[in-house]
């Protein structure tokens, strides 16, 4: 791998520094020839985690132009830890449900054991059971077994506390109906008199 010439290097730390901080940046690691005037410099990744990864720096030289950076990446080596390869889901599932066959468990659509999803639907059921049963207990925020309602016992006081309330809601009726225009009040006047007059 060819080396980087001094320029390229400290071109290609500036622009790194830019987007990480300088303690990432581990020493040189050599620099490729991409072709058309591009070379890629590489540093060692210098964070837990990453051993084997380079900070990778383009850099374009144009003749009659300085050098200039096209582009900064994190790029695995050789010896980088990477993820598998992913696998569709139906794939897998069908990978998990051979295997199941192969060891004689029956299996579900969902490729759960069959045994294992009864379970389940019963643990559910005993779970809906014991919330009824709270439910029950504590209605309206009466404990119902707590609540002494034998013979001779008074029952929760429930309802308005606040005398002023209490008559406040009963005085409110609803809305009031609009009065008369104050002219049509005098014509049934008149018209009372009118008719009074009439024999």
């Amino acid at each position: 791998m060819p080396e980087a010439s001094t320029a390229d290097l400290e071109l290609a730390r500036r622009a790194l520094r830019e987007i990480t901080a300088e303690a990432t940046i581990g020493e040189p690691a050599g620099a490729v020839d991409e072709g058309e005037g591009v070379v890629s410099v590489r540093f060692a990744a210098a964070m837990p985690g990453y051993r084997g990864w380079c900070w990778t720096v383009s850099i374009a030289h144009l003749p009659g132009s300085e050098p200039s950076v096209l582009e900064t990446e994190l790029m695995p080596g050789e010896e980088a830890l990477l993820s598998p390869d992913w696998v569709p889901w139906a794939d897998r599932l069908a990978e998990y449900r051979a295997a199941q066959e192969a060891a004689g468990v029956a299996v579900d659509e969902s490729g759960e054991p069959l045994d294992a999803s009864r379970d389940d639907e019963d643990d559910d059921e005993d779970d809906d059971e014991d919330d009824l049963d709270d439910i029950d207990d504590d209605l309206d925020g009466v404990d119902i077994d707590a609540a002494d309602l034998g013979p001779g016992s008074a029952a929760p006081e429930m309802g308005v506390d606040d005398p002023d309330e209490a008559e406040g809601e009963a005085g409110d009726a609803g809305p009031e109906p609009p009065a008369a225009p104050v002219g049509k009040q005098r014509r049934k006047k008149g018209e009372q008199q009118d008719e009074g007059q009439q024999p």
